[in-house]
């Protein structure tokens, strides 16, 4: 069985995005002691620059799918580059961001390849017979172990769920893009022309998140309101409490977006916002899996639940089990003294 690895790249502005570093190394740790590189695919119409700064990470080939017909994502599109090349290789595992696009078309890729599909995967790890993924359900409340006994299987990794070594790093600066071109001949680095196709869908564009989103992305601490906080006059206590830190915002489950609370630019998971905070403050969100991927990735987590079987509890650094109402005022009275140099811890 072909033990071959192919990372599937997510860009970002024309630039390869967080979550592309982390398949790949997810990808090396599937590789184990093989010595093949991980191939890396990478598709859209300019991709010139994120091929060069890929190529630059010790082995991996990378191959580009260059074309108009791929300047704006489509999953049909997607799908059909992909599944004549892919079908070629055989690779063992297919990696793919489980995120709004990978989630679009990678059941649809593993069909047309007859491979297996493993969806929204945390970890992956070998008994020395097979590789165990391991992956949420019930809203994170059961961790299960699966593994698939089928020649390809396209695997969906969610963003933040494995932590980067410092063998996969990108510098993106100007002048090491421009660098990396001119040697990407030289590199394991190609790219192919996508000649134009006929679609029986047609994308439309992207839509450019609100100038005011950019507080949410750089806040260093993260105040996010669930179901727990009740009304929406009690989202004064989220505010109060970001209000203590420095460079900090609110952010919301996607029940409190989609009952008006706070505008939907504010919603934190997998159809909303990604967010790498060095705190994120969870207040009264129980843990769907939606959420999580828009913020596993903070450095530390406090969670606030009266549930103390609250999946969220699973990935939280602190787990403080109370009722919101009672306990957040207590926090930022604490929070405020500590400030004034009026307590001690």
């Amino acid at each position: 069985m072909s033990m071959e690895i192919v990372v599937v790249a997510e860009l970002a502005a024309g630039l390869p995005a967080p979550v592309t570093i982390e398949l790949i190394a997810f990808a090396k740790a599937l590789r184990g002691d093989q010595t093949a590189p991980v191939c890396v695919f990478v598709l859209g119409a300019r991709i010139e620059r994120a091929v060069a700064l890929l190529s630059e990470i010790p082995d991996v080939a990378v191959t580009g799918l260059a074309g108009e017909a791929l300047a704006v994502y489509s999953a049909e599109a997607w799908k059909r580059v992909l599944a004549p090349r892919l079908a070629d290789i055989k690779p063992r595992f297919v990696c793919i961001p489980h995120d709004a696009t990978g989630a679009d078309f990678a059941p649809g890729l593993a069909a047309l390849l007859g491979a297996g599909c493993l969806t929204a995967i945390e970890s992956a790890r070998s008994d020395g017979l097979e590789v165990i993924f391991r992956r949420s359900l019930l809203n994170g409340k059961i961790q299960a172990e699966v593994a698939s006994r089928a020649e390809t299987t396209v695997i969906t990794l969610l963003p933040g769920a494995y932590r980067v070594g410092g063998s996969v790093r990108i510098n993106p600066g100007k002048q090491g893009g421009e660098m990396s071109e001119k040697r990407l001949l030289a590199a394991q680095a190609k790219i192919i022309p996508v000649p134009e196709m006929a679609l029986v869908s047609r994308p439309l564009g992207l839509l450019s998140a609100p100038e005011n989103d950019a507080d949410l992305a750089a806040a260093e601490v993260v105040v996010a309101a669930g179901r727990g906080i009740k009304k929406e006059e009690n989202l004064s206590l989220v505010r109060d409490l970001a209000a203590l830190f420095s460079r900090s915002a609110v952010g919301g489950s996607r029940t409190v977006c989609d009952a008006g609370w706070l505008p939907t630019r504010l919603q934190i998971g997998q159809t909303g916002r990604t967010v790498t905070p060095r705190l994120y403050i969870a207040c009264g969100i129980s843990g769907a899996l939606q959420h999580l991927m828009g913020m596993r990735g903070s450095q530390f987590i406090v969670a606030i639940n009266s549930d103390p079987r609250a999946s969220i509890f699973q990935i939280a650094d602190v787990a403080v089990v109370e009722d919101l109402l009672v306990f957040m005022p207590l926090l930022s009275d604490a929070c405020e003294k500590l400030k004034k140099g009026r307590l001690s811890l």
